[in-house]
């Protein structure tokens, strides 16, 4: 399959159009066989419908602009996106966090560095005395351009919890799954982030790194995957970091364009629904966290946002952020569900089982 340099959306890809995406993953007879709905699994766990327990992550999608193109994407994410949340979004944001109890607001984009109110975003967060600030940072973008190199110091200054994608530990497998180059650029942004004490014993600045699948497979041991990157990036980079989280490709956006061009996707639903889980799908990440979108809409989760299916409540937007109500939701689930619900769980801090 050819690298792309553009997103679904910029190529006219009939998967930008989310009920493209929604057809193919709710036909559920492939390879002749009847695939169980993710609806009737959870009944079969005594676990649907999908309730909400205490929330505790404000996730926050600050754009879908981004410096990288990569192929795993479920964001569609890209230099060619123009969606960025304003400042009058992130204000409401700001006073739906006060309000939501969450201990944990999590920026992720794109890349969210490059909202031109990302810094602001991130001062005003901190003054509303959550206990955790991360920001999902490729990486990359802290070199791409002179006006991003502060952005350690910056994160530092704040005491942001950094996590960062890291296909491997070389450079064939990251430049292949994220683009040429990409892996040299990672290796000099961990080296500036580990400078200013990240990742580093006696600090309390975590640097975590993640761990995507380059194919239509899933990840094997966290804990194994973590020695083995600590292991590898030390010995070759001198580079130190706290944690590491295997995340399963769920088949959304960009990965869903890679599993059918490469004739994946059939047999890749048939992993993912054979390695179900209902521990992992107890604890899955949309029963803590609510998912807002650069528009100020409000997802279950980061995947529900990227296919549209808002959360099951009269108020959709963070401008109305009603707690009472969240908490009464049933989550919206799907097909692409199995994906957080394999093997040891997937979620957007590692396994979950």
């Amino acid at each position: 399959m050819e690298f792309a340099t553009k997103s679904l959306k910029s190529r006219a890809n009939e998967l930008a159009r989310v009920e493209k995406q929604l057809q193919i993953l709710s036909n559920t007879a492939t390879n002749g066989n009847a695939h169980k709905s993710f609806t009737n699994k959870l009944k079969e766990s005594n676990l649907f419908p999908l309730t909400p327990t205490a929330l505790e992550i404000f996730q926050i999608n600050v754009g879908k602009m981004c410096n990288q193109v990569c192929k795993h994407c479920h964001v569609d994410a890209g230099p060619d996106r123009k969606e960025i949340m304003t400042r009058e979004t992130m204000q409401r944001c700001i006073e739906a966090i006060k309000i939501s109890g969450a201990h944990t607001v999590d920026l992720t984009g794109g890349a969210p560095e490059m909202n031109p109110d990302f810094r602001w975003f991130v001062e005003e967060i901190s003054k509303t005395g959550v206990s955790k600030i991360i920001v999902r940072c490729n990486l990359t973008i802290i070199v791409a351009n002179a006006k991003y190199n502060d952005l350690p110091e910056f994160f530092r200054k704040h005491n942001i919890e950094v996590v960062s994608s890291l296909p491997y530990f070389t450079a064939a497998k990251t430049d292949s799954q994220r683009g040429d180059g990409v892996f040299e650029k990672s290796i000099k942004a961990l080296k500036m982030l580990n400078e200013v004490g990240y990742g580093k014993t006696g600090t309390d600045l975590n640097l975590n790194l993640v761990y995507n699948p380059s194919g239509a497979f899933m990840p094997s041991s966290q804990a194994i995957l973590e020695q083995e990157f600590k292991k590898k990036l030390k010995t070759l980079y001198d580079i130190d970091f706290n944690s590491l989280f295997a995340i399963t490709n769920l088949p959304v956006s960009r990965f869903l364009e890679y599993l059918i061009a490469s004739g994946n996707y059939e047999s890749y639903m048939d992993k993912l629904i054979a390695a179900y889980n209902p521990v992992a799908a107890a604890g899955v990440m949309c029963r803590n966290t609510i998912s807002v979108s650069w528009d100020g809409f409000l997802y279950d989760c980061d995947f529900n946002q990227m296919l549209e299916l808002k959360v099951a409540t009269k108020e959709q937007h963070v401008s109305n952020f009603n707690l009472k109500t969240l908490a009464e939701r049933n989550i919206i689930v799907n097909q692409h569900c199995y994906g957080c619900t394999a093997g040891a769980g997937s979620s957007c801090g590692g396994t979950t089982a």
